[in-house]
């Protein structure tokens, strides 16, 4: 199990090289998952691990997004990021998010790239995710899921004491969570490299 320590002192770390480990190689599931949301004009977005903000350019101007993150390194590199880029419509903040502050049905889109392996509870964040989201608004993860096939899977489970020692899980299997959050996914793909993230669309129930 991580913990918060673990959590910030990884993205600490990895901070300096995030853009270059995560930038190409997942560029294409950023842009999918951007897409999947159908962001209409006006939409306000949440952004949960908006980590330096990579996402960020890939918004379009006419809605208005909030990036949280509990890595105060990393939030620097995106408010850089921001700047650099001349962007408006971003406003950014540390937070947990397993416990947002935003009011119950605060967003029209709400989205987690990269993120839900990476926090200490992804059941209590996928939770918060749905609260502060609209009824009928779009839920987006793009992650990497425990496969389904045994061999990878047992291969998956050997190597997560080590990732959990730099902030990820390997082990996290995508059906039970979403069950136990009671989301249902109604877009599913398959993207980035030998397609082995999951790019999964869920529309809030509630």
């Amino acid at each position: 199990m991580m913990d918060y320590r673990t959590i910030k002192r990884a993205y600490a770390i990895l901070s300096p090289v995030y853009d270059f480990l995560f930038d190409k190689v997942f560029h294409p599931g950023r842009v999918a998952a951007i897409n999947l949301l159908e962001i209409q004009p006006g939409d306000r977005v949440l952004e949960v691990g908006v980590g330096t903000g990579l996402n960020l350019p890939l918004y379009p101007k006419n809605c208005s997004v909030t990036g949280i993150d509990l890595s105060e390194e990393m939030l620097r590199k995106a408010t850089q990021r921001v700047q650099e880029y001349g962007i408006t419509n971003v406003t950014l903040e540390v937070m947990d998010a397993s416990k947002l502050t935003f009011p119950d049905d605060s967003f029209d889109r709400v989205i987690a790239t990269y993120v839900i392996s990476a926090v200490p509870d992804p059941v209590k964040t996928l939770l918060e995710m749905r609260r502060v989201c609209k009824p009928s608004g779009h839920l987006v993860i793009l992650n990497h899921f425990k496969s389904d096939n045994p061999v990878i899977g047992a291969f998956e489970e050997m190597l997560a004491p080590v990732c959990t020692q730099i902030g990820f899980k390997t082990d996290l299997k995508l059906k039970p969570l979403l069950e136990r959050v009671a989301l249902a996914p109604e877009q599913l793909h398959r993207v980035n490299l030998m397609n082995g993230w999951r790019l999964v669309r869920c529309i809030n129930p509630h």
